[in-house]
């Protein structure tokens, strides 16, 4: 068990699935807005670079794990022009928001949502040419079943990007982010979502959660022939690619 799987919302007792699908419908309605806020924009970028990673094998069909409010499916069907990319997500409420963005895009013939348990997916064995997830596995209650799952999904020789937020290892970034996660992410996160609780859970997961060359290994382990990785903007957010 990694040290993110013990870390729950609220601080509450209970099954981590669900008290983290009630955490992220109860900050849906404000979650773009602070996503881009405390990254200032950067986010944004971060997704870019991790679609790129897609564009030489052109995937056809696309699942998107921890699909949230839709923005990296969405980035992903402009950039990749895959036939179709199911979005999954256990938030009703971010996938609602979700698909009124994919409407007011005009892209509801290409994407689609469902609520499913990313670590017991309803998709039979090899379905997917790619398989992408945006800081959503971090909140995996059981990140190898999660992995494994995204593996067993994806067609043999398929892709997966995975983009993730990081601590940053180096001085002097480490040394800020600390100060950052732990005073500023918390009060804009009260201030505007009204719920300090969620991103207090932001800040605890990122510092609990694995990363660099434990995630590639985990990757592997998960049934991945290849993965790598790249750190972004100092280490603060980190980019895997893996080949089943």
């Amino acid at each position: 068990m990694y040290k993110q799987e013990n870390i729950r919302p609220y601080g509450k007792e209970g099954e981590k699935g669900k008290l983290v699908e009630e955490m992220f419908d109860n900050i849906a309605p404000t979650y773009d807005t602070l996503n881009h806020r405390l990254s200032w924009d950067i986010d944004k970028g971060w997704r870019k670079k991790a679609i790129k990673q897609l564009a030489p094998f052109a995937p056809k069909t696309m699942l998107d794990i921890a699909t949230g409010t839709g923005d990296f499916a969405i980035l992903s069907a402009k950039m990749l022009k895959p036939d179709h990319l199911v979005g999954v997500d256990i938030s009703e409420g971010m996938m609602e928001i979700g698909r009124k963005k994919v409407a007011q895009e005009g892209l509801q013939d290409i994407i689609s949502f469902k609520k499913e348990d990313c670590l017991n997916l309803s998709f039979e064995d090899e379905t997917f040419d790619a398989v992408t997830a945006a800081f959503g596995i971090r909140n995996f209650q059981d990140l190898d079943k999660g992995l494994k799952e995204m593996c067993r999904v994806l067609k043999k020789g398929g892709h997966l990007s995975i983009v993730e937020l990081s601590e940053p290892v180096s001085f002097p970034m480490h040394q800020l982010f600390k100060i950052y996660s732990h005073t500023f992410l918390p009060l804009v996160g009260k201030l505007i979502s009204k719920d300090r609780g969620a991103y207090d859970y932001l800040t605890a997961t990122i510092e609990a959660f694995p990363q660099g060359e434990e995630i590639t290994d985990i990757l592997k382990k998960a049934g991945f022939s290849q993965a790598s990785f790249r750190r972004l903007t100092f280490g603060i957010c980190t980019m895997y690619f893996a080949t089943k």
